[in-house]
């Protein structure tokens, strides 16, 4: 099997809630989404999706995914996309770094390696450990009281895991937590998320005047040494999401984080998520499955990687495509209690909605 033609679309996909505001007043309306469509010689179409969050979030943005597309596209007719590692060398031999816009082409031959086995991805991934994961429902910085009414609205909706963005004044972010912690019912699952926020003085700061929360902490500092630094002074587990960008850096966390988000167009796409998922397991880390944005297409991804984490080393993920008020996809279960399920039918198990993807701004072969 050979991919034959390559076809790409651009999607805007704005935030149901408004503004998603993050550390440093870092705001956006929504995600600005390519979508990857490998055709092949043998009928079979794979799909992906990738949408960074704006251009100051990671080292990544939607502009320069689609100009490296224009790169990739064309050296990639004629190869097998059911051989997943091979292809993928020959993507970061095509084009150093840049692993976002790699990301929707590397789902696109996952999801046609499910299809011509048969398979859906999670059982492709390593097997289906039960049939939902848990959901986190982030809660956009704003005033205490703000963030309080948007957690408890998320609560009654049935999501029990509330992530607080945190990442500026310590003593305002301490207010922002507790007025969450207040509003939400008992047993809610807490996370405060500086996004990387936050000088090392800041975030001791934060810890000693937060100690008797409970909550956990994800990525407090930018840097991973300015976080390893923090360790000792902080009594609550910590995540590390914004440090975590290949293999050399999971091994670097080894003993400093208790958990790892791993974000699929960081990353570089399933392939390597896989790989960072795996490693994490065997070093006792706890795993978030998740990426930067999307809406049907990458969260179908993300529920199957994180269904095909064990459960002893599995925290969340996330459903995108209730976060944004477009639909690019049918077959993707709705989130119940705040639960998700993946798809049963082979690949992604997810249907485009041509409709909605409208004409494609790249086409090769």
């Amino acid at each position: 099997m050979r991919i034959a033609r390559i076809t790409a679309y651009r999607l805007d996909l704005p935030f149901k809630d408004g503004a998603y505001v993050v550390s440093g007043g870092r705001a956006a309306l929504g995600f600005d989404a390519t979508v990857v469509a490998l055709h092949t010689d043998g009928d079979v179409t794979g799909w992906g999706e990738m949408a960074p969050l704006g251009a100051a979030y990671d080292p990544a943005f939607a502009g320069g995914a689609r100009a490296a597309l224009e790169e990739l596209a064309p050296l990639l007719l004629g190869e097998d996309p059911t051989q997943v590692v091979r292809l993928n060398r020959r993507m970061d031999a095509i084009l150093m770094g840049h692993n976002y816009a790699k990301a929707a082409i590397d789902m696109a031959c996952w999801d046609i390696l499910g299809k011509t086995a048969g398979m859906p991805l999670a059982e492709l991934l390593g097997g289906r450990y039960g049939e939902t994961v848990d959901l986190y429902r982030s809660v956009s910085q704003d005033a205490p009281a703000v963030m309080a009414q948007r957690a408890t609205h998320y609560t009654r909706a049935g999501y029990r895991r509330i992530q607080v963005k945190v990442g500026g004044d310590p003593a305002e972010d301490v207010a922002r937590v507790r007025a969450v912690a207040a509003a939400v019912p008992r047993g809610t699952v807490l996370f405060a998320d500086a996004n990387g926020g936050w000088a090392l003085g800041d975030a001791r700061r934060f810890v000693g005047l937060a100690r008797d929360l409970d909550l956990t902490l994800e990525q407090p500092c930018r840097s991973l040494a300015d976080c390893a630094a923090l360790r000792p002074h902080c009594p609550f587990p910590l995540v590390l999401d914004e440090s975590i960008d290949g293999l050399a850096a999971l091994l670097a966390a080894r003993g400093l984080a208790d958990g790892v988000t791993l974000k699929l167009a960081r990353v570089g796409g399933v392939t390597k998520a896989r790989q960072l998922r795996d490693a994490a397991v065997e070093l006792g880390m706890k795993v978030t499955v998740e990426d930067t944005g999307g809406s049907d297409i990458d969260t179908a991804a993300m529920a199957h990687l994180s269904l095909s984490t064990p459960e002893a080393f599995r925290l969340h993920t996330v459903d995108f495509n209730n976060w944004v008020t477009v639909s690019n996809a049918t077959g993707m279960p709705e989130a119940k209690d705040g639960r998700l399920a993946a798809p049963t039918a082979p690949g992604l198990g997810v249907t485009p909605r041509m409709e909605v993807l409208g004409e494609p701004f790249l086409e090769v072969g």
